[in-house]
């Protein structure tokens, strides 16, 4: 895509709508440590299963500057539907991102009719993604359901062994992507595939361990991962998935519950979609 047919909006302030700016000149490429809004064209998308769908997006300022486990907020063009969707970015490829997303409303539905060369507005990075290990451990990446996008844009970015446990309602999902990065561990519902059960039954079932884990999914799973890290003593981290609003912390549509005091609110609450999706195992209470 063409910088002269970029429209680039850097947010500097904290409470995210206040200080943007738009402009459309030629080579307008720059970012701060804000969130940048854009509108990006779309370089392709299919469905890779049921209801599911995959989208590779030119949206080069974004894809300099985000990291695993953060998320960009896409905008439906429906003026009846103001707040974006939120989604994890699932890979990052030169100038693209990848989002993988599930048609759950409205609004992605729409999404999923989107095909190359039409513009999408999206603001991002945003929220705080995974620490990445300088040193080489072994690391259990746990995905659920549309939490098991964002393990392999993490996959891709750690250095050390890599143990993959993806759960599965029954149709699987960028198994063959993730097998190139770890080795993976499915589990399903119905056990077509893999262990019949949760992710906690395949790790049990496989008699898995690690230095560290990394997880996102739907809350009871993360609740159950948040035990067995607890038990074992591993360390750990989650990505909570959530109903977000604004996306940048403003309208505290997104907080829970958390054993420290958020400073915005002087509660023990913490924004979701700013001081997080990302917490350490232990910090937030599901």
């Amino acid at each position: 895509m063409k910088n002269e047919e970029n429209i680039v909006m850097n947010v500097t302030a904290d409470n995210g709508f206040s200080d943007l700016v738009a402009d459309k000149a030629v080579g307008l490429t720059k970012s701060n440590n804000g969130k940048t809004m854009m509108e990006a064209m779309v370089i392709s998308q299919e469905r890779i299963a049921s209801d599911i769908y995959s989208m590779w997006i030119d949206a080069e300022v974004i894809a300099k500057r985000c990291k695993p486990g953060q998320f960009v907020s896409l905008y439906t063009s429906d003026k009846s539907h103001l707040l974006p969707r939120p989604i994890s970015i699932c890979e990052v490829k030169e100038n693209a991102i990848r989002i993988v997303y599930r048609v759950s409303g409205s609004g992605t539905k729409e999404f999923s009719k989107y095909m190359a060369n039409r513009y999408v507005r999206l603001m991002g990075p945003l929220g705080n993604g995974f620490p990445l290990a300088n040193e080489k451990k072994t690391a259990m990446l746990i995905g659920g359901g549309i939490g098991i996008p964002p393990m392999l844009y993490l996959a891709k970015s750690l250095p050390g062994s890599i143990k993959i446990v993806a759960g599965y309602r029954d149709e699987m999902f960028l198994d063959d992507s993730l097998a190139a990065w770890g080795s993976v561990y499915v589990a399903t519902e119905d056990g077509k595939h893999g262990i019949k059960g949760t992710v906690i039954d395949a790790i049990k079932a496989h008699q898995l361990t690690a230095d560290v884990i990394y997880a996102c999914g739907p809350k009871p799973m993360l609740k159950a991962v948040c035990d067995y890290s607890l038990t074992m003593g591993i360390e750990g981290y989650i990505s909570l998935e959530e109903r977000m609003a604004c996306g940048i912390g403003a309208c505290l549509a997104c907080v829970c519950k958390t054993d420290k005091k958020d400073s915005y609110t002087n509660v023990n609450n913490t924004r979701i979609c700013k001081d997080g999706p990302v917490f350490p195992i232990g910090e937030v209470i599901l």
